[in-house]
């Protein structure tokens, strides 16, 4: 499944992934889950990558693996709040980026991206040949 703010998945979907990804959490991971009472809106995932990460500098690396806010809640400030729960975690961990991916034809992954302080540093297709 395409982890992004815009996905179209149902809450079920959601749910399941989001317990599968909490059992796998090593403590190099982050589990954010937003809240409005008793009701989760939305989540990010993080992760501290050591290996080369596309368009940075720096080793380690904080990477936004995904994020989800529920329709409702889009364009408040629930996934900003996010991304900078998960810039502070990088940052305590001595990371001095954060990085994150999202599809090429997905403009609003890509104007999300872009209004949380991201900018964009290249694109790739990636190819595979079965042997």
């Amino acid at each position: 499944m395409r982890h992004d703010l815009w996905i179209d998945a149902s809450p079920e979907e959601h749910e399941a992934e989001l317990r599968e990804a909490m059992a796998k959490q090593s403590p190099r991971d982050l589990m954010l889950i937003a809240h409005a009472g008793p009701e989760i809106i939305g989540f990010a995932e993080a992760g501290i990558r050591h290996d080369y990460v596309n368009g940075c500098d720096t080793s380690p690396v904080a990477f936004l693996e995904g994020i989800y806010v529920v329709p409702s809640w889009r364009r408040s400030t629930v996934a900003s709040a996010l991304c900078t729960a998960v810039a502070d975690w990088g940052r305590a961990r001595g990371c001095a980026e954060l990085a994150s991916d999202t599809d090429w034809d997905n403009p609003d992954g890509i104007a999300f991206h872009l209004g949380a302080g991201f900018e964009e540093t290249e694109r790739v297709i990636y190819f595979r040949k079965f042997l």
